[in-house]
């Protein structure tokens, strides 16, 4: 039976299991989303704090800071084979497990394991962040939007969470090593709660079939350009994470503070993915959500760079604001494609080559910085970069289809 008929069957009858079954599985998403940034947003406050521990070199930390991409990139590519062969469901079970063992992992011995449990703990979400939009295209097809929107908001929260608490939860347990390990409690908890509604429901955990062998989109100009839109946003964002925190503390901002400030950029972009997701996805056509919130940033990040220390609270709302673009960028993924199969192809290409490219942003921040002897031709490079991404998630937000 194909994604489409079963859907369309479950439309139909609306029991009292059948939207229980729904609800589990909406909260199994929220929880997973929640899961997805604590690993990469804890690190920046931490960072300074985890080099003298481990005499750590700069390039270390550059790798640390880049790693997280990579794995996108490889893990995103691999991850509709994954789940063709596995199902959807076990697939995003086995990349949560692998979460939570990276995270443990990864705060038990020295700077190469330090690297190697951030490689498995990124390559679980790397596979999260490719697959479910599918779930969401393939269970909620009448609200893409709404849930979409819960989804990213619910990633950005975790994506506050992790830069404000890790800094505390390291005062308060003795160092970054048990502020970052004690995150994978959390991905146990969406585990279990995964692996109940996958099989508490016959929706899309278990669509085998949604990530099926089809059509390539290497040469659909439409796939491309929305690879380049999520690319160009990702490179930006993921620049931020690892390096907005130092920026902020050499302006005069203390550590915990800039961890605070930090959050609020991840979680400003809450609100606005509730709000704005749902009200786009409505709309035929997105570009001017997306030039919108690309100007915002364009704003925040040229404060950030002149004026730092004028309003770092100031800049910071503003860069939360161009960030949560990101949003958009998945409801995007999903609205240009008209089935679960093309979703799945589309999301893997978009978020594989664009992490791809989105890895060169925490390294070419930090070499520019390093080159320059300051933080001006790095935030000016990320300005030229908001310019582009504006051109194309205009045209990304056209009514098409792949």
């Amino acid at each position: 039976m194909s994604v489409k008929s079963e859907l369309d069957g479950a439309a139909a009858i609306r029991t009292p299991g059948v939207v229980a079954a729904g609800a589990l599985l909406a909260v199994a998403v929220v929880l997973t989303a929640l899961n997805l940034r604590p690993a990469i947003t804890g690190v920046g406050p931490m960072l300074a704090e985890m080099r003298q521990d481990l005499g750590a070199s700069v390039v270390w930390a550059g790798v640390l800071t880049t790693l997280p991409t990579l794995c996108f990139a490889g893990a995103g590519l691999a991850a509709p084979l994954l789940a063709r062969r596995a199902g959807i469901g076990v697939a995003i079970a086995v990349a949560l497990g692998a979460l939570a063992a990276g995270l443990v992992l990864r705060v038990l011995d020295g700077p190469v394991v330090v690297l190697g449990g951030t490689l498995v703990a990124t390559a679980g979400i790397a596979l999260i962040n490719v697959l479910v939009p599918v779930v969401i295209k393939g269970s909620f097809p009448a609200r893409i939007g709404l849930l979409t929107g819960v989804y990213t908001a619910a990633l950005q929260g975790g994506g506050a969470l992790g830069s404000a608490v890790t800094p505390q939860l390291g005062d308060a347990f003795g160092g970054w090593r048990p502020a970052l390990g004690g995150w994978a409690v959390l991905a146990v908890v969406a585990l279990v709660t995964w692996i109940l509604a996958a099989r508490g429901t016959g929706r899309a955990p278990r669509h085998a079939d949604a990530a099926e062998a089809g059509r390539s989109l290497l040469r659909n100009r439409l796939a491309w350009i929305v690879t380049a839109f999520f690319g160009l946003q990702a490179f930006y964002a993921y620049a931020a994470m690892g390096w907005f925190p130092q920026v902020l503390m050499d302006a005069g901002v203390s550590r915990d503070d800039a961890g605070l400030l930090f959050g609020l950029v991840s979680l400003i972009a809450v609100p606005i993915s509730l709000v704005v997701a749902p009200m786009a996805a409505r709309r035929r056509g997105q570009g001017p959500w997306t030039a919108t919130l690309g100007l915002i940033g364009v704003a925040g990040t040229a404060g950030l760079m002149l004026a730092p220390a004028w309003s770092p609270l100031l800049w910071s709302i503003l860069v939360g604001l161009g960030m949560s673009v990101f949003s958009l960028a998945l409801t995007v993924i999903a609205l240009r494609a008209r089935t679960g199969a093309d979703t799945a192809r589309l999301s893997g290409m978009a978020q594989g080559f664009g992490y791809l490219f989105a890895a060169l942003g925490p390294f070419l921040f930090g070499f520019l910085h390093d080159v320059a002897g300051g933080w001006t031709v790095p935030l000016a490079m990320l300005l030229g970069l908001l310019g582009v991404q504006l051109v194309f998630g205009v045209l990304a937000g056209r009514h098409r289809f792949v």
